[in-house]
């Protein structure tokens, strides 16, 4: 399924007394903005909402004209009493322009069920215990779930032994980074992290000093600097359709199985498509 804070779907619906079981009313108790066109929320729902890391919730806005309803990934722990979310605004689009508007103290919509099978893969795979993150803008939005959930659980003496996560997260210009200094922080902070920011357009960012290039141009230097095999590696992709793609394919070719890989693709509107 293809989800995120970038591109637009939408369907009608009305929020008559028969279907407000489906949906909670949320209202944001805080909102950052990161860059002209991203920004972060947190909202509170009021009753419990159950999710594991990797998935998402369904937001809506209520129009004069209709419910505009779309998934977007969980920024936030499940031990968190918030959820939080991590939006890319398309100013042509149906929705995000509408969730742009809001502002503290507004309400929106929350699907009550959760979905998503984009999670953490801990369980069931003995034998590979590291976790090669690759994201692109909002696409880090579930790997900052992955990396708090998994922070908790240490502090309750139920990480998952042995397992490790390395991210390479990439954005045209750094200003793009939603989650940065958290990301460096857990990074210096934990050993079973590791953290890479690298931004493909340096020349239009004078005071980066860190990695440059885009994400799937790096896929094979950091998996090789970090000694990720298939035998020993699961990967995750999230974020731009591009990246996804010839990431993907860069993984296969270098012996990782269809099995051993997930993705989440976030449409991304065309001028930006060349960019990241």
């Amino acid at each position: 399924m293809d989800l995120g804070s970038v591109g637009e779907s939408h369907q009608q619906d009305d929020l008559s007394p028969l279907k407000k079981e489906k949906f909670f009313r949320a209202r944001i108790v805080e909102r950052r903005d990161i860059a002209d066109d991203l920004w972060s929320i947190r909202v509170r729902l009021g009753a419990e909402f159950h999710f594991a890391a990797g998935q998402y919730a369904t937001l809506g806005v209520v129009t004069p004209a209709k419910h505009i309803e779309r998934p977007y990934s969980i920024v936030s722990s499940p031990y968190e009493p918030e959820l939080e979310f991590f939006f890319e605004l398309v100013p042509r689009g149906e929705l995000t322009p509408a969730l742009y508007k809001l502002q503290v103290g507004d309400e929106l919509t929350v699907r009550r069920m959760p979905k998503g099978r984009f999670t953490l893969d801990t369980d069931n795979v003995a034998k590979r215990k590291n976790h090669l993150l690759l994201c692109t803008v909002t696409g880090v939005a579930p790997f900052v779930s992955y990396i708090r959930t998994l922070s908790s659980d240490a502090q309750q003496n139920k990480f998952p032994d042995g397992h490790k996560l390395f991210l390479l997260e990439g954005a045209s210009r750094s200003w793009e980074f939603g989650y940065p200094d958290e990301l460096k922080r857990f990074a210096a902070e934990v050993p079973w992290l590791e953290y890479v920011p690298t931004i493909s357009r340096p020349w239009e960012d004078s005071k980066w000093t860190g990695e440059v290039g885009r994400v799937d141009d790096l896929i094979r230097k950091y998996s090789q600097l970090w000694g990720l095999t298939p035998e020993t590696t699961s990967a995750y992709l999230c974020g731009h359709p591009k990246m996804i793609e010839n990431g993907k394919g860069i993984l296969l070719r270098a012996g990782w199985l269809k099995e051993q890989i997930k993705e989440e693709i976030y449409f991304v509107p065309k001028e930006r498509a060349a960019a990241i």
